[in-house]
């Protein structure tokens, strides 16, 4: 299978499991504090076998088909840790995970395990955002004397803030699972109305705005 027959799997499975939970008409307040159409928890997926092994596949597939090198899987912690390692296993890579910030005693690592100088690293994700925690971790790879140049992840938003900020981090991002393959998995098994899947392209469209036009409260900046 291609990376994109895997990423069709792997909506249904998500919507299926309620890894990934579409609600337009009543949004989730995200940590943030905006409120979004869209909630996604990616470790609904560690409860089998069958998903995990599939997520593994399909980042082997678009490591084959993007033509990615590289010498060690390095999954963000915490949620990409697992992830990482099913996919090092499958590749019999190395493994290292990235904490989000260094460890405040001992060798006040931020980067676990062992990356040897120059060792480019594959860093997997679990869901990519407004795309922050994940070039952290890149920045955290390459103060610790790795490479990077590409980021794996099970589900992006594809949020413009993202895009810029692995652009300018010099970073490939690539995603398993995109929202327009999501929405028309929503509607083909009915868990979404082609009503609501206007109102999430307006949502996607302008994410951060989205939930103001709609009276929620916005988050103070």
């Amino acid at each position: 299978m291609d990376s994109q027959e895997i990423g069709r799997k792997l909506a249904h499975a998500a919507l299926a499991i309620k890894a990934i939970k579409i609600s337009p008409q009543a949004p989730f307040r995200w940590a943030s504090g905006y409120h979004m159409p869209i909630y996604n928890d990616n470790r609904m997926f560690l409860g089998s076998w069958e998903h995990r092994n599939l997520i593994s596949a399909g980042f082997s597939a678009l490591i084959n088909e993007k033509q990615i090198q590289f010498d060690v899987v390095g999954g963000t912690a915490t949620a990409g840790v697992s992830p990482g390692t099913t996919l090092a296993d499958r590749l019999k890579k190395p493994f290292v995970y990235i904490r989000d910030k260094k460890k405040g005693h001992g060798l006040e690592n931020r980067v676990e395990g062992i990356l040897l100088p120059q060792q480019k690293v594959l860093v997997i994700e679990d869901v990519v955002s407004t795309g922050g925690s994940s070039v952290s971790a890149l920045e955290g790879v390459r103060e610790a004397g790795g490479n990077v140049s590409e980021c794996l992840c099970i589900y992006s938003y594809g949020f413009e803030k993202a895009e810029g900020l692995f652009s300018v981090a010099d970073c490939r991002l690539f995603s398993l699972l995109q929202l327009d393959t999501l929405l028309e998995v929503a509607i083909q098994e009915n868990y979404l109305s082609a009503a609501h899947r206007i109102e999430l392209e307006e949502w996607a469209s302008d994410p951060f705005g989205w939930g103001a036009k709609r009276g929620y409260e916005t988050p103070s900046t």
